[in-house]
């Protein structure tokens, strides 16, 4: 069987793509870590906050993965849906800190975090693939 070569991709999207695997499989298998990250002062065993991380862990963790495998036009709408879901987290950490629902130095973590990226979804399809990894383009 033929192994085929992966199509280079923009620093941008690796970059996307390790963001969103790291932060998903930590979801996954660590949520209470980013629950004490988000909530210091509250006991981060909350079997509904639990169930959320992992809920959104492993969705994150596969669309990590897409930017690694999708090519064409399945990578640039997950990199357009990826625009809309980053700028969706922006605005949801931006408004738990305005309402101080998070302590202030999380809220702007998360909102730069977040905003981030939004700013890497946007940019990936515009970025030429890394040409020093070889093969087509």
């Amino acid at each position: 069987m033929a192994v085929k070569r992966a199509l280079p991709r923009s620093a941008p999207v690796y970059a996307l793509a390790g963001i969103r695997v790291f932060n998903g499989a930590t979801g996954l298998l660590a949520p209470t870590l980013l629950i004490r990250r988000l909530d210091p002062g509250r006991e981060p065993h909350s079997p509904a906050a639990v169930y959320a991380f992992r809920l959104f862990g492993i969705r994150t963790v596969l669309l990590g993965l897409d930017l690694l495998t999708h090519h064409g036009e399945q990578l640039r709408e997950d990199l357009r849906e990826g625009i809309l879901i980053h700028a969706s987290d922006t605005a949801t950490a931006a408004l738990l800190g305005l309402s101080g629902r998070l302590p202030p130095r999380t809220a702007i973590l998360t909102t730069l975090i977040s905003a981030t990226n939004t700013v890497l979804a946007a940019t990936a399809g515009l970025a030429p693939p890394n040409s020093s990894e070889g093969g087509r383009k």
